[in-house]
C-alpha cells in the first residue's frame, strides 16, 4: 500500500488543502463527521445556516482530493498504448477542450486527456477569486456554473476508470473505496442539481443501484 502511495505521489497532482483554522475547514470537519455516519443522503445536504456556494465549494475540493488519489493509484495501468481516447465505454468518448488555451475540442489519450483536465480543475480551485479561502470573501457570481463544469468533468474520470479500469481496481482491492466516494459525489450533484442527466448516462446503470438501496 505505501508503494501505491508513493506511485501516486510521483504521477499525480499535488493534494488541495483546506487552510486549518478556516471556515470552510470546518465546514470539512463538518462533512467528514456526518460520512463517517454512514448515511450519504444526510452528509451530503446543506448545513443550517450555511452557505451554498461555500458547501458547494468545500465538497468540489474533497471530490477533486479523491479522484485525484483514486486515478493515482491506476496510472500505471492507463497509457497512451491502453487507452489511446478518452472514453468511458465504446458508445462515449471525451475530447478536450478549455476555453481558453485549448478553444477548439482536441483528442487525446486518457492519460493526456486526465492531466489537462486535474490541471485546469487545480487553476480553478487555486483561484482565490472563484474559491476564496478567507471568510468575509464573496463568491463571484459565476462561481455555481464553474462549479458545475469542474464537476461534470470530474465525473468523466469516474465514468473513465469504472470503463476502462475496474479489473484494475479489483485487483488493488480498490472497488469499495471507488464505490463510496462515487455514490457520495452522485448524492451530492443530485442533492444540488449539479450535472445534467444526460451527462450521466454513461453510469447511468450503475447510479441506479447505488441509489435505489438508498432511497
Amino acid at each position: 500500500w505505501s508503494y501505491i502511495l508513493n506511485q501516486i505521489v510521483n504521477t499525480f497532482k499535488p493534494k488541495k488543502n483546506i487552510p486549518e483554522g478556516s471556515h470552510q475547514y470546518e465546514l470539512l470537519k463538518h462533512a467528514e463527521a456526518t460520512l463517517g455516519s454512514g448515511n450519504l443522503r444526510m452528509a451530503v445536504m446543506l448545513p443550517d445556516g450555511e452557505d451554498l456556494n461555500e458547501w458547494v465549494a468545500v465538497n468540489t475540493v474533497d471530490f477533486f482530493n479523491q479522484i485525484n488519489m483514486l486515478y493515482g493509484t491506476i496510472t500505471d495501468f492507463c497509457t497512451e498504448e491502453s487507452c489511446p481516447v478518452m472514453s468511458a465505454g465504446p458508445k462515449y468518448e471525451y475530447h478536450w477542450a478549455d476555453g481558453t488555451n485549448i478553444k477548439k475540442p482536441i483528442k487525446c489519450s486518457a492519460p493526456k486527456y486526465i492531466d489537462y483536465l486535474m490541471t485546469w480543475v487545480q487553476d480553478q480551485l487555486d483561484d482565490e477569486t472563484l474559491f476564496p479561502s478567507k471568510i468575509g470573501v464573496p463568491f463571484r457570481r459565476n462561481f455555481m456554473s464553474v462549479a458545475k463544469t469542474i464537476l461534470k468533468r470530474l465525473f468523466r474520470v469516474y465514468a473513465h476508470i469504472y470503463h476502462q479500469h475496474f479489473d484494475s481496481v479489483m485487483q488493488l482491492q480498490e472497488e469499495a473505496h471507488l464505490n463510496t466516494s462515487f455514490k457520495h459525489f452522485i448524492f451530492f450533484v443530485q442533492e444540488f442539481n449539479l450535472i445534467d442527466r444526460k451527462e450521466l448516462v454513461p453510469l447511468q446503470e450503475l447510479i441506479d443501484k447505488l441509489t435505489t438501496k438508498d432511497r
